[in-house]
């Protein structure tokens, strides 16, 4: 007996961990029923284990003239007939080893959320479940994998304190009528758009084509095109008034101005030169001063250092 707080594990693990054609069904199944991970799938695959392997005992012992399999046949079919998995009358063992992996999927309360249109999606029935928004006969159930009974698919609703309880939130998915409305008046919109008349277009001018300019002239070319253009931009020249001849334009050079600019700058060199003479002159002076009497002050004392040594 195993501790109480945890219980046992109630799947079987796949024999081999990677298997190309299991993974690929388990990830389409995955997909398809909105599963959290394969662990739900590997529950659904017990259930239909455990239904089988009764089944088969169940015929091998009714084979003998048991009475108790009689008994408990009855009851594995009506439990079938209960979960939904079989209908409730008219089934027998043999349709119990004919059950699927998705049969079992279809009866889990996140499938069944989705088909009955509470939700966009198996992802988001899922959501609505676990944020606790879904009720079973008024009581909420936040568990994905709960199993529905036949007689609690009609008793599936939203939660009257939930805020999606309210038709005209965003979240609630439209009513089916509602959604063929609006696909009936989208593909009319469509045809009405296919049939008005094309509005004509005005056919586009064609521009003419640049002249291309080789590369080897293009540059003479362009300083032409300039010139030319600077002397039509020239204003006219003035006339004389009283013989009425044109005066020739006044020389406008820079080199007056370039002359005027170095001779003022020559000025002001010298101006500085004869500013820094007399400092430095006086600099020399008092530089050789010192040396004299730095040369002075050391005499008397190598004459006595000498006259020590004799």
């Amino acid at each position: 007996m195993g501790d109480p707080k945890f219980s046992r594990r109630k799947y079987d693990t796949p024999s081999h961990p990677w298997r190309a054609e299991r993974i690929k069904n388990e990830t389409e199944l995955q997909k398809r029923f909105g599963l959290k991970n394969k662990r739900e799938i590997w529950k659904a695959q017990s259930i239909v284990r455990t239904l089988r392997s009764q089944s088969r005992d169940l015929q091998a012992r009714t084979r003998t003239g048991e009475h108790q399999a009689e008994i408990e046949t009855k009851q594995l079919l009506d439990k079938c007939g209960r979960l939904g998995l079989l209908p409730v009358e008219g089934t027998t063992l043999n349709d119990i080893l004919s059950l699927s992996i998705e049969d079992v999927l279809t009866r889990r309360f996140q499938t069944m959320v989705f088909q009955r249109g509470l939700a966009y999606s198996a992802d988001q029935a899922r959501q609505f479940i676990v944020h606790r928004h879904i009720t079973i006969n008024g009581r909420i159930v936040n568990v994905p994998g709960y199993m529905v009974r036949r007689a609690e698919e009609n008793a599936i609703s939203y939660a009257t304190r939930s805020p999606i309880a309210n038709e005209l939130h965003p979240m609630r998915p439209k009513p089916k009528e509602a959604v063929e409305i609006e696909k009936e008046k989208a593909r009319e919109e469509q045809v009405a758009k296919e049939l008005e008349p094309a509005k004509p277009v005005a056919p586009k001018r064609k521009e003419a084509p640049a002249e291309r300019i080789p590369k080897a002239i293009k540059p003479s070319l362009e300083k032409l095109i300039e010139k030319d253009g600077a002397k039509e931009e020239q204003e006219p020249l003035p006339e004389d008034k009283e013989t009425g001849e044109i005066q020739p334009a006044p020389e406008t050079s820079e080199k007056p101005k370039v002359e005027k600019h170095k001779a003022e700058k020559h000025k002001a060199d010298d101006k500085h030169k004869a500013d820094e003479k007399p400092k430095v002159e006086k600099h020399k002076a008092e530089k050789h001063k010192a040396d004299d009497k730095h040369k002075a002050d050391e005499k008397p004392k190598v004459e006595k250092h000498k006259t020590e040594g004799k």
